[in-house]
C-alpha cells in the first residue's frame, strides 16, 4: 500500500466518523457479530487467501496487536523503521471488519496487497473462511486468561464507540459468561482453536507466557515462521514490543483512529497490559460465581490458563 493510500485510509475514517455509531449485533451461524460484518458475511466467507498468507487469530483483547507487531518485526529482521511504514490495521488488515463507506473494509485492504499478507481475525474457528485451511496457511492463535480478557474487553467496549454499550460491570460479566458479546463466547473461541491446533498446524500461544518470557515466545514464533534472525535482533524485537514502547508507538497504538471512535478519555486502547488486573475489578462474590461457571464451561478442555504470574 502506498503512502497516499495510507493517508486515504486515515482520512476515510475521519470523514466517516460523524456517521459511526454503536452497531447492533446480528448472529451469524449463532455467533453475534456487528451488523456490517453480518451483512457482508458471504464475501468474508468466500475470501480465499494465498498459501503464503499468515493468519493471526485471537478473541478480542487477547494480545492481537502485540503479536502483529512481533511478527512484522520478525519478517523485517527487527527493522523498526520498516514497521512504521503504516498503522497496524493497514499493515495487517482485519479480515472481517466492515464499516460505513468510505472506510475501507478489511477485504478491500487485503485485495490491494500482494501476498504474503499478515491477516488479523477475531472469528471463532468455525467461522474462519475455509480457504485458510484448504491452502494450509500458517496460523498463530493467542489466548488470554478469561478474567483478564473480560476486564480488557470491558474497557474496550467502553471506549470503542462502535461496539454495543457494555452496561454496568456486573451485567457485563454475565454477558461474557453467556457469550453475548461481539465475536461470541470466549470459552468456545479458545477451545475451538485448541481442538484444531495439531490438525491445522496452529501455533497456540498464551498471553501470560508472552508476558512471563517474551524472548522465549518470540523465538517460538520465529521458528514457526521458518525464519532465522540473530540473538541481537531477537533482543531488539523484545524491547520494541514491550508494553511501554508499543503504547508510545503511533503506528501500533491505534492513535490513528479518531477520538470520536476510540475515546481515550474513557480508556486507552493499550490500557495496562498486565496479568492479574482482574483482581482490581472482581468482587470476591463475582470471582466465586465466575469460577464456578468457568469450571462447567471448561470441563471438557485440557487447557491450563494462569490468572497470575
Amino acid at each position: 500500500m502506498s503512502k497516499e493510500e495510507q493517508l486515504n485510509y486515515s482520512e476515510a475514517i475521519q470523514n466517516a466518523s460523524a456517521y459511526l455509531m454503536r452497531f447492533p449485533l446480528i448472529p451469524v451461524r449463532g455467533i453475534p457479530l456487528m451488523n456490517y460484518i453480518a451483512n457482508n458475511w458471504d464475501s468474508i466467507w468466500a475470501f480465499c487467501p494465498d498459501p503464503s498468507d499468515l493468519l493471526i487469530a485471537t478473541y478480542p483483547k487477547a494480545g492481537t496487536t502485540w503479536t502483529q507487531e512481533i511478527v512484522d518485526l520478525l519478517l523485517h529482521n527487527g527493522d523498526a523503521e520498516a514497521c512504521k511504514r503504516a498503522p497496524t490495521p493497514v499493515r495487517s488488515p482485519f479480515l472481517e471488519i466492515c464499516s460505513p463507506p468510505p472506510i475501507p473494509s478489511g477485504l478491500e485492504l487485503l485485495h490491494k496487497m500482494d501476498p504474503p499478507r499478515m491477516i488479523k481475525t477475531h472469528l471463532p474457528f468455525q467461522l474462519v473462511p475455509p480457504g485458510f485451511w484448504e491452502n494450509k496457511c500458517k496460523t498463530i492463535y493467542v489466548a488470554r486468561n478469561a478474567k483478564d480478557n473480560l476486564v480488557s474487553y470491558y474497557y474496550f467496549h467502553c471506549m470503542n464507540l462502535t461496539l454495543p454499550e457494555p452496561g454496568p460491570w456486573g451485567d457485563y460479566i454475565q454477558k461474557f459468561m453467556r457469550g453475548q458479546l461481539s465475536w461470541g463466547s470466549w470459552y468456545d473461541h479458545v477451545k475451538g482453536y485448541w481442538k484444531e491446533r495439531e490438525k491445522r498446524n496452529i501455533l497456540y500461544l498464551f498471553y501470560e507466557d508472552l508476558k512471563e518470557n517474551p524472548r522465549r515466545e518470540v523465538e517460538r514464533i520465529m521458528r514457526y515462521l521458518d525464519l532465522s534472525v540473530s540473538d541481537e535482533v531477537i533482543s531488539k524485537i523484545v524491547e520494541l514490543t514491550s508494553f511501554k514502547n508499543m503504547k508510545e508507538n503511533p503506528m501500533a497504538n491505534y492513535s490513528c483512529i479518531p477520538k470520536c471512535v476510540f475515546d481515550p478519555s474513557i480508556s486507552d486502547f493499550m490500557r495496562k497490559g498486565e496479568v492479574g488486573d482482574w483482581t482490581n475489578h472482581f468482587t470476591p462474590e463475582q470471582s466465586t460465581m465466575f469460577d464456578e461457571d468457568y469450571e462447567k464451561q471448561m470441563k471438557d478442555a485440557n487447557i491450563s490458563f494462569r490468572t497470575l504470574i
